[in-house]
């Protein structure tokens, strides 16, 4: 699903046979200006799926925009303006809100991590913990807070989770597996397995088939102990348990990446709202 998609089947849902509440009270003619302001500290993400939006509903309002998605705000800022059809401003702003708030509340939150591991070589990334359907505004928020993307679904990387190594038959059946189907389908994907154990770790160093190699739950000293044994053969990534309390720790273990569900799948929205001026 693209924005535009995503966008009039939004709409859809929230208007149905009308915003009868707008169309019973406010003349069809009326024109109104309103603002978007910010009611808490935090990072901006979304303005440009707003304007979109707008522009889907009625693309006659004219926008002024004062901000743009990365900025640092705090309570007060005026991140646009919107100038036009009163009952078109209205129709647009829940939907308007609601993708801000969550997109900023989720760049405010991975900032808050990217911040925390300054100065190591880690990267912070996303996970597929996503709200259905909205993992396209999600993980751009992520972006915008300065993360970094992991595989947007199940299509574009292998990732051979415990689970898939329980049903394989271990470590080694299930990474020759995923090289000779991606051969055989012509596949161009990264492939990343997820270990429990150092075992694990050099049963797959062995294989030589493994792009990157997660490491599942393992405290930051086992971690680092576990980026020794890689030793560059493959990237590395943490993944499991991991809060903002301690990531400072995971980083300084070496690691290449370090995966936070917690950046979609538990995130406080950013408090703004929406003004008739």
């Amino acid at each position: 699903m693209d924005l535009r998609e995503f966008i009039i089947a939004s709409l859809n849902e929230d208007i149905g046979s009308g915003d009868h509440t707008s169309l019973s009270t406010i003349p069809s003619n009326k024109i109104g200006k309103a603002r978007l302001l910010v009611k808490e500290d935090g990072i901006v993400a979304g303005i440009e799926v707003a304007l979109a939006i707008f522009n889907e509903v009625d693309s006659t309002l004219h926008i002024e925009v004062k901000s743009r998605d990365g900025n640092n705000v705090v309570p007060g800022d005026e991140l646009f303006y919107v100038e036009g059809s009163v009952q078109s401003i209205l129709k647009a702003e829940r939907l308007v809100l609601n993708c801000m708030q969550r997109m900023s509340g989720i760049a405010t939150t991975t900032n808050k991590y990217v911040k925390t591991i300054e100065g190591t070589n880690a990267k912070i990334l996303d996970t597929r913990k996503t709200t259905p359907l909205l993992r396209l505004l999600e993980k751009h928020a992520v972006k915008i807070g300065g993360g970094f993307n992991h595989r947007f679904g199940l299509y574009d990387m292998i990732l051979i989770k415990d689970n898939h190594v329980d049903s394989a038959g271990g470590i080694t059946p299930a990474l020759q597996r995923a090289k000779k189907y991606t051969i055989e389908n012509g596949l161009q994907i990264p492939i990343e397995i997820e270990t429990r154990t150092f075992e694990e770790i050099k049963e797959v160093l062995i294989s030589g088939i493994a792009n990157r190699i997660m490491f599942d739950n393992f405290s930051p000293e086992k971690v680092k102990e576990a980026v020794t044994i890689v030793n560059k053969k493959a990237e590395t990534e943490a993944s499991g348990g991991i809060t903002i309390a301690n990531i400072k720790e995971y980083a300084m273990t070496g690691v290449d990446y370090i995966s936070v569900g917690a950046l979609t799948h538990s995130v406080k929205s950013l408090d703004l709202s929406l003004k008739i001026i």
